[in-house]
């Protein structure tokens, strides 16, 4: 069995690191990924991934990502349950493992 998966997508907003009290750092980011093919209205939709980086993957996307840039991630989905009003929720992620930088936002000319 084969838990795998590859994006590429667009950093919704810059990374922030944030560390637990056991000093394990993490970053939630989010990817808009365009999907391959049009609705029935004729326009492309985009879909939005958050991923969870880890440690030093955390840190480099921190360090040389802003928001715009385009990302690839590699990694697996995790599935994790809780308890809200009485009823399960089921949350879905992307637990990255390698994240690379592919481009930057072409940054504005103020001149």
């Amino acid at each position: 069995m084969l838990n795998q998966v590859i994006l590429v997508g667009r950093l919704v907003k810059t990374p922030e690191v944030l560390e637990n009290e056991n000093g394990t750092k993490r970053s939630i980011i989010t990817l808009a990924v365009p999907r391959n093919f049009k609705n029935i209205h004729g326009e492309y939709e985009t879909d939005f991934i958050d991923c969870v980086l880890w440690q030093g993957v955390a840190e480099n996307t921190k360090e040389y990502c802003t928001k715009g840039d385009i990302l690839g991630v590699r990694g697996r989905i995790q599935t994790s349950v809780y308890e809200k009003n009485d009823s399960k929720v089921y949350k879905k992620e992307v637990i990255a493992e390698k994240v690379s930088f592919l481009s930057s936002k072409p940054k504005e000319d103020n001149e």
